[in-house]
């Protein structure tokens, strides 16, 4: 389970002062896939920065399997982040590395043997499809099979928990509904918790169980997804779901009828 329990940030830069996140308290269960919707700047990639530490509060504490990680450090910080995968709109595949080299990576840094690395990383391209492709170069995938990749990478220290930093924004509709529902078997086969941030209502209605809608920094509201769109309960939320509706057909239903 992760915990967010008040946590604030605020950047400094001269004289002054911008708070990207306040009074955060969130709860995610085990078993979630969890997302954080808002509009570009309202603090969604901020917010789960703080859940591996790439980013530090300046309020509150995180909390992850009823530890306290908000300090750690050194060693303790390098566990943590065992247990949590991430993966980003852009991939961030090594384009010097094949495919399977770049499964392997963070079993290298790790220290584990050679051979075991490479079965490892066969076995994670099987599960996302991609076992065939292991010999191939970042640049000769489509945006989808890097995203794959990704995916496996992520997966390679068996994490308890993956954090989604709008991991479908740079695909297509087709490859979108693919990689959601390669997201949705993991989550269900694995077991493993996800944390999905999308400016996409589409997205969110896809995969997630439960949301929580962050405007200026600050969380407007939170519940079941279903609830959420069906009884919106802040006027941010429901900007945002009208938004939606005047806009054309949603790419992924459009998808599901073609």
């Amino acid at each position: 389970m992760i915990e967010l329990k008040h946590v604030g940030k605020v950047y400094q830069a001269r004289d002054e002062r911008h708070r990207a996140l306040d009074d955060v308290s969130l709860t995610i269960e085990d078993g979630d896939i969890f997302g954080i919707i808002g509009a570009s700047g309202a603090g969604k990639s901020t917010l789960v920065r703080h859940i591996n530490l790439l980013e530090r509060p300046t309020e509150g504490r995180i909390i992850i399997d009823d530890k306290d990680v908000t300090d750690y450090q050194g060693k303790e910080l390098r566990e943590l982040r065992k247990n949590i995968g991430m993966i980003f709109q852009n991939f961030s595949l090594f384009q010097q590395r094949t495919v399977l080299q770049n499964v392997t990576f963070p079993l290298e840094i790790r220290g584990h043997a050679k051979a075991e690395n490479i079965e490892r990383a066969h076995k994670l391209l099987q599960l996302v499809g991609l076992d065939e492709m292991w010999k191939r170069y970042p640049s000769e995938l489509s945006g989808g099979q890097q995203q794959r990749v990704a995916i496996a990478r992520a997966l390679a220290n068996n994490p308890r928990y993956m954090l989604c930093d709008e991991a479908t924004s740079a695909l297509d509709s087709r490859t979108t509904i693919q990689v959601l529902d390669l997201l949705k078997r993991v989550n269900r086969e694995l077991g493993v918790t996800m944390v999905v941030i999308t400016h996409s209502l589409d997205v969110a209605q896809q995969i997630c169980n439960r949301i929580a809608v962050i405007d200026g920094g600050v969380i407007v509201e939170e519940g079941l997804t279903q609830d959420v769109f069906a009884n919106p309960q802040s006027d941010v939320t429901r900007e945002l779901l009208a938004r939606g509706k005047a806009e054309p057909q949603s790419t992924l239903d459009m998808e599901k009828e073609a």
